[in-house]
């Protein structure tokens, strides 16, 4: 009978323990599901509705830069395949802000004049704002072999980062991408007027007070083919 009683005496705290545990899986099963609920899908994977083109064709060409005739940007088996035959951008119809950008990128082999004899190119250029052109006024999170994560300052934006305003460009401080050829997980977290660059879930680059919030986002073609597939937006919570 002591036993017994000894028994529950030192069951209870154990259980308590583990019914805690159990609320607090719970609630955190609870706020990624309602994240994966806000969580929007910028890409359909059928198609590019949702996103515009512009493209810089050759001087003398008369093709519009809104057409696309070279398939510079298409769908293909549920990715974005992007040529980088010519310069260009896929731009969201859409312009957003406090958010979190998701995407999944991989390099194709393809790489086109005058960028043939360097490393492969593209971006995601966050905050768009202005008429559509090569390149919009936003700022930018490189998309380049061996410099993933890399900030640019587009057309006259800036970005604090580590008490200095920059005007033109920051190499990340750390590395976290893949080889060539494999998927890459990049997320552009944009909260407020900072901006974190997270390749592969390692934090390489961040900047506060930029100067710009709100705007569109752009897939960039510049000179080297590349796919992404999985582009997904969630709001943060405010």
């Amino acid at each position: 009978m002591m036993g017994s009683l000894r028994c529950l005496v030192w069951s209870a705290p154990v259980l308590g323990f583990f019914l805690l545990v159990s609320a607090v899986e719970g609630r955190a099963q609870e706020v990624k599901n309602k994240n994966q609920e806000k969580s929007i899908s910028l890409f359909n994977g059928k198609d590019l509705t949702g996103w515009h083109i512009f493209i810089r064709h050759p001087k003398g060409s008369e093709v519009a830069p809104e057409s696309d005739p070279k398939g510079i940007f298409k769908v293909e088996d549920g990715m974005i395949h992007i040529s980088g035959e010519e310069f260009g951008g896929l731009t969201t119809d859409a312009e957003y802000e406090n958010y979190r950008l998701t995407v999944e990128f991989k390099w194709g082999t393809k790489k086109w004049p005058p960028r043939e004899n360097v490393v492969r190119d593209s971006g995601i250029l966050v905050h768009c704002v202005g008429p559509d052109k090569v390149w919009t006024k936003s700022i930018e999170c490189q998309i380049q072999e061996h410099d993933c994560g890399d900030f640019w300052m587009v057309a006259g934006t800036t970005l604090e980062i580590d008490g200095k305003t920059e005007t033109h460009f920051k190499k990340k401080k750390k590395d976290g991408e893949k080889p060539t050829g494999e998927w890459n997980t990049v997320e552009v977290v944009c909260d407020g007027d900072k901006i974190t660059n997270i390749v592969n879930g390692v934090v390489v680059n961040e900047g506060t007070k930029a100067s710009v919030t709100k705007g569109k986002i752009l897939l960039q073609s510049e000179g080297a083919e590349v796919y992404y597939r999985n582009i997904r937006l969630t709001p943060l919570s405010k």
